[in-house]
């Protein structure tokens, strides 16, 4: 991308993957949310607490039925330890070892009522448990919207506060994407990973508690495979990571390529390069499918990994069960139960394993968005920066003064060196002179826009390096070369040149001097007519005519016209021209120019080369000098003669 005065700038420079450190920051962010953090932890701590002892409960009711089962195969009259004992005499010795396990009384059936008792209050649990995950569902979305505005409203805020130099380099479309792309990333991945992720380890640590307290040796058969879940979760983590990191940066710069070549789709139909630019997006999104795909199945591969654990899990909790129910040791209802928190300790891990591609990819989007927040911001202005006032006697009066100014892109660039110049209030300097010569770098010293590097720049004595710049570019009107409107009516356009509100009068009285009033009312809608961001609907002229109207209405002490005339005709160009001759009357105007017949009558002519002023006077005295002014204005207009034999 070439910068100002026609440098070649490079990307920003890309910063080295920190998982663990944007993680931390990223956490970081939602550190205004404590409150309702709290009410999400409470609200999962007893949903979860609700949820795991929903099957000890549930497996009471089986050991009830299965007791009224055994009871009613047998005779009424001796007791459990009597039946038990006959067993053993009988020489059945494993059914009386099952059997000394069961709660069941010889004779009686099965216990519906004890029975509908504990199903009932496995459905108050159950809801419960349903209506706590629903507050802290509910916790979840206020907690990450409101963070996500606030970092919207932090890179907003960064955006205002970085450099031109930033924007010199940096991609438009990678800007857009950092902004747009990934900040929606982080919020969606935060608002499915968040609350899953409490609500899975909380799970896990009371499941084990429970697990323990009805049987030590099967919790202890149930956490041989954790260590073999956390092995693959961190060997596909770190496998995944740095592809996810690629995939979003590969996004950012297929954005960058889609918004440039919609930016200049006709130039890139005239020029023929449908083909070219087809095929840089082709291959770009060649890229994007590659680091997406091997981003996807690195993690992808994670879940099937954990699911085999978790049956491993499975397996051995019902061998080893089975054995304690033969046993007697264990109940029937207590090996039920224990299945169950067998895989709700599985299904935690799985699904924290299953995430880990969202999470990673969300770091990755937050490591964009905070390379973003960290870039180096232009200089802050004075603390005790003086105003500007527009009324009264101490009014701005546009007196301008460059003192040894100095100044370069590049540090081992000079682009301006040791350049003085003084501007009376009121006068119109024009500044001309060939392309890379320093002309609109000057304005942009003059507007703050960059810092000088040497000497110093004062409005009415005062250096502007010590005003705000928000004072300073209040009492100056720009109008550039490259036109910029934005969507709405051009009345809206107009307006924006305003301090405050202004009325319809005021709108139309700017648009006649700048002779825009006569084609606006031309319009389907007139003022009223709506025009998007690109000016559809209005020619290259008419556009700038609105912009000129802005500045107009503006009423700017000092006037910069950065080619201002270049897309109207001849015709307009003249009336525009006398129109600024009235704007500018005692206002300091200053004029960059490329055709020569705009500027005879400024006051003053500056002629740029190098980043110096190499001759200054009026149009008659330079012609007559017959230095660079003389020649730029001869090849301008001088007439080829051409033999034809």
């Amino acid at each position: 991308m070439s910068g100002p005065a026609g440098r070649m700038m490079g990307p920003p420079t890309e910063k080295s993957m920190d998982f663990r450190g944007s993680g931390k920051r990223l956490l970081r962010q939602l550190a205004p949310e404590k409150v309702t953090l709290w009410v999400l932890f409470v609200a999962l701590v007893f949903s979860v607490t609700l949820s795991v002892i929903g099957p000890k409960i549930l497996g009471s009711a089986t050991d009830l039925l299965f007791a009224g089962i055994v009871g009613r195969t047998m005779d009424a009259g001796p007791t459990k330890e009597e039946a038990v004992e006959g067993l053993r005499a009988a020489g059945d010795g494993r059914l009386a070892d099952m059997l000394s396990g069961v709660d069941f009384t010889p004779g009686q059936g099965i216990d519906f009522g004890a029975i509908g008792t504990v199903l009932l209050i496995v459905l108050a649990v159950y809801v419960g448990a349903g209506l706590l995950m629903l507050v802290s569902t509910r916790m979840v979305n206020r907690a990450v919207n409101r963070t996500v505005y606030r970092m919207r409203q932090d890179v907003q805020a960064k955006l205002s506060r970085l450099p031109l130099s930033y924007f010199d380099r940096a991609k438009r479309g990678e800007v857009l994407s950092r902004t747009t792309n990934d900040i929606d990333n982080i919020g969606q991945t935060m608002q499915q990973t968040m609350g899953q992720l409490i609500n899975s380890v909380l799970t896990v640590i009371g499941v084990l508690v429970i697990m323990f307290w009805i049987s030590p040796l099967l919790a202890l058969v149930a956490l041989i495979t954790v260590p073999l879940s956390v092995v693959v979760a961190a060997k596909v983590g770190k496998r995944s990571q740095p592809q996810f990191v690629q995939q979003w940066k590969t996004t950012g710069t297929l954005n960058a390529h889609i918004e440039e070549m919609y930016t200049g789709h006709s130039l890139v139909k005239v020029f023929g390069r449908q083909h070219e630019s087809a095929e840089g997006f082709r291959e770009q999104n060649e890229q994007l499918y590659e680091a997406s795909f091997r981003a996807q199945f690195n993690s992808g591969i994670m879940q099937p990994l954990m699911m085999f654990v978790s049956n491993l899990n499975y397996v051995l909790v019902a061998v080893v069960g089975g054995l304690k129910v033969a046993s007697g040791t264990l109940s029937i209802g207590d090996v039920q139960a224990f299945i169950q928190y067998s895989r709700q300790f599985s299904m935690p891990l799985t699904q924290v394993a299953s995430m880990a591609n969202l999470v990673q990819s969300a770091v990755a989007s937050a490591e964009r968005v905070f390379e973003l927040l960290d870039a180096e911001e232009q200089e802050p202005d004075a603390v005790d920066a003086p105003g500007l006032p527009v009324t009264g006697p101490d009014a701005l009066r546009g007196a301008v003064e460059l003192e040894n100014v100095s100044f370069r892109y590049e540090p081992d660039k000079p682009l301006i060196e040791d350049l003085s110049l003084r501007v009376s209030p009121g006068q119109t300097v024009a500044i001309v002179g060939p392309t890379g010569a320093g002309k609109t770098t000057l304005v942009n010293l003059l507007m703050r826009f960059y810092e000088v590097t040497g000497g110093r720049i004062a409005v009415d004595g005062v250096d502007i390096a010590k005003m705000s710049r928000e004072e300073l570019r209040s009492g100056v009107g720009m109008v550039l070369q490259d036109t910029w409107l934005f969507g709405g009516t051009i009345a809206d356009n107009i307006a924006y040149g305003a301090a405050g509100p202004v009325t319809r009068e005021q709108v139309e009285e700017a648009a006649r001097a700048a002779h825009a009033d006569r084609f606006v009312r031309t319009l389907p809608d007139g003022y009223d007519t709506v025009i998007d961001d690109e000016g559809s609907g209005v020619s290259a002229g008419e556009k700038q005519l609105v912009t000129i109207a802005r500045a107009f209405l503006s009423d700017p002490v000092i006037l910069v016209l950065d080619e201002a005339t270049s897309s109207v005709d001849t015709r307009t160009e003249v009336l525009i021209q006398k129109a600024m001759a009235r704007l500018a009357h005692g206002r300091t105007s200053f004029v960059i120019a490329h055709r020569l017949s705009t500027i005879r009558d400024a006051d003053v002519i500056l002629v740029m080369e190098n980043g110096a002023i190499v001759e200054q006077g009026s149009h008659a005295g330079l012609l007559e000098a017959g230095g660079a002014y003389a020649r730029l204005y001869a090849a301008q207009f001088a007439r080829a003669v051409v033999e034809v034999e």
